[in-house]
């Protein structure tokens, strides 16, 4: 049975550096798209889409995290890496505390993953950038309301203790490897 693995966190937390670690490893991994659907936005003229249009911005992240969802169940791979799972997207807009559709809820319903991983805020590793514009407090924010969608869907979440990007990775990939 494939199983499908998520890694959580705010921004800045080490996910995407993992992901990345995980793919050299040869783990078939799913991007974050928030920068693609950003930086497509960009392309036609809007600074920060999901500034001047939150709905617009997360309805297009949860499209773009459920056709990953179901590319990944389509595949022959036992183990799919998400960066960022479905729940983020309501996590999100609650944290912005912008109403959404029950839709969106729903779909965290519908489409399950069998682990999450929790990153947490770190503020040695902590950056801003173009597209991640989010300051250290507000990372420590947006992960509360990550931890909030997650735990109320009903996941244990593992946090992944804080260390170099080696030791992460292989944490991530120990603790699954009772699993395999």
């Amino acid at each position: 049975m494939q199983q499908k693995i998520v890694l959580i966190g705010g921004p800045g937390t080490g996910k995407t550096s993992v992901i990345n670690e995980l793919v050299k490893r040869g783990c078939f991994c799913m991007p974050e798209i928030s920068r693609e659907v950003t930086l497509e936005a960009k392309k036609k003229g809007i600074d920060q889409l999901f500034l001047t249009e939150p709905l617009l911005f997360s309805k297009l992240l949860l499209q773009g995290r459920e056709k990953q969802f179901l590319e990944a169940s389509k595949s022959n791979e036992d183990l799919v890496f998400f960066d960022r799972g479905i729940p983020d997207v309501h996590a999100y807009m609650d944290f912005f505390k912008t109403e959404y559709p029950a839709t969106f809820f729903e779909k965290s319903n519908l489409y399950k993953y069998s682990k999450i991983f929790h990153f947490s805020p770190w503020e040695d590793i902590h950056t801003t950038d173009n597209e991640r514009y989010e300051s250290f407090e507000e990372t420590i924010e947006i992960d509360r309301f990550l931890m909030k969608s997650y735990t109320d869907l009903g996941y244990c979440i593992i946090n992944v203790p804080f260390g170099s990007l080696k030791e992460r990775t292989d944490f991530v990939i120990n603790s699954l490897a009772c699993d395999l």
